[in-house]
């Protein structure tokens, strides 16, 4: 009936919020993909760049945690990637570029391996 361990417990809501960090990311890239269509000066830049922000900053802030339980190293990876995705949205947010095509690839990357 109802006898999981905390174990099993545990490894369906880590799956869980893995499905859901590969959900937002997903919203993410098709943001990206549509913002690249329109170009750097359309609403849809602005709004995938606000939520390609928003998402990486509640990655980073949980990245940091220290209850986060991902091995330093891989913590610290992708801290480094996500500091250079907000400077990246950065620079696209301030017209220095207009190419999404890095942050789409990067982001594509990163959701895919969320797939396990």
């Amino acid at each position: 009936m109802y006898n999981m361990s905390y174990a099993e417990v545990i490894e369906d809501l880590c799956s869980d919020q893995r499905l859901n960090e590969h959900e937002a990311m997903s919203i993410v890239i098709d943001k990206l993909n549509s913002a690249s269509e329109r170009g750097i000066r359309s609403p849809e830049a602005v709004d995938a760049l606000f939520y390609t922000r928003r998402l990486w900053s509640y990655f980073l802030e949980h990245l940091a945690d220290d209850e986060n339980e991902l091995p330093i190293e891989t913590r610290a990876n992708l801290i480094s990637i996500g500091i250079w995705v907000l400077k990246e949205v950065e620079a696209l947010r301030q017209w220095q570029q207009e190419d999404f095509a890095d942050i789409i690839q990067i982001n594509s990357i990163i959701r895919d391996s969320l797939d396990g």
